[in-house]
């Protein structure tokens, strides 16, 4: 049985747009300059106390300004903002949730309302065996996300392939011990991807698809022949 954890932000879902503007109320609201939209994204990823003390520092308002960001994106949510799949992202988690011996999963910093307004957007309350959020768990880079989605599945970390878009995921995967891909269109770079341990980058979500195939693939447990034996392999 093979486990595929996907983080959310930048990685299934482009939140940017709603992620910065809900960070720049936010911070207006108390008096603050806001982030500018790289520093904005660096921080996707992390659990909302992480990254606002990232921003402004532990000695800084960062439970005020979490709560006005909480509220900032609510509003942006129902007031026309939205939060778009990546083109093809739907059809390609269909397809692996069919997948023989395959279980999906989520590991994400959003909360689990968040969540839970995406599966039923989406419909896919049946698609993932685990979904951890930063609710239930440490923030990333911390491996918990993923050390308790592989209890909750009976997964081993050799069972396991993270795939996300930030050094988080990168560095929340090398702590678990799991397999990990990176993906290009999200919002930390390539090349800080690879220097966080990514042994993998995708530049599309075809390409993605086509490496978990493969990946599966190799993974897939011999069938017997009717005499009990293991298919002889043509290389």
């Amino acid at each position: 049985m093979r486990l595929i954890i996907f983080d959310v932000d930048g990685t299934l879902v482009d939140s940017q747009n709603i992620i910065v503007e809900a960070q720049c109320r936010a911070f207006i609201q108390h008096g603050l300059e806001p982030p500018t939209r790289e520093q904005a994204l660096a921080i996707v990823g992390l659990s909302l106390h992480e990254a606002f003390t990232t921003l402004v520092g532990p000695k800084g308002p960062v439970s005020a300004i979490a709560e006005s960001y909480r509220r900032a994106f609510a509003d942006l949510r129902t007031g026309g903002y939205h939060e778009p799949l990546f083109s093809g992202i739907d059809a390609v988690l269909r397809r692996l949730a069919v997948h023989p011996d395959t279980m999906l999963g989520i590991a994400t910093g959003k909360s689990q309302r968040g969540v839970r307004h995406l599966l039923e957007r989406e419909g896919w309350h049946d698609l993932f065996a685990t979904i951890q959020t930063a609710d239930d768990a440490p923030s990333k880079p911390h491996p918990a996300m993923i050390l308790q989605a592989l209890a909750a599945t009976e997964a081993l970390p050799e069972e396991a392939i993270m795939v996300g878009d930030s050094t988080y995921d990168m560095e929340m995967a090398r702590a678990a011990g799991t397999d990990v891909i990176g993906v290009s269109w999200g919002y930390h770079s390539p090349e800080a991807l690879i220097e966080a341990g990514a042994r993998h980058i995708v530049e599309t979500v075809p390409d993605l698809e086509a490496e978990l195939v493969a990946r599966l693939a190799r993974h897939q447990p011999a069938t017997s022949q009717p005499d009990g034996t293991a298919p002889i392999s043509i290389p």
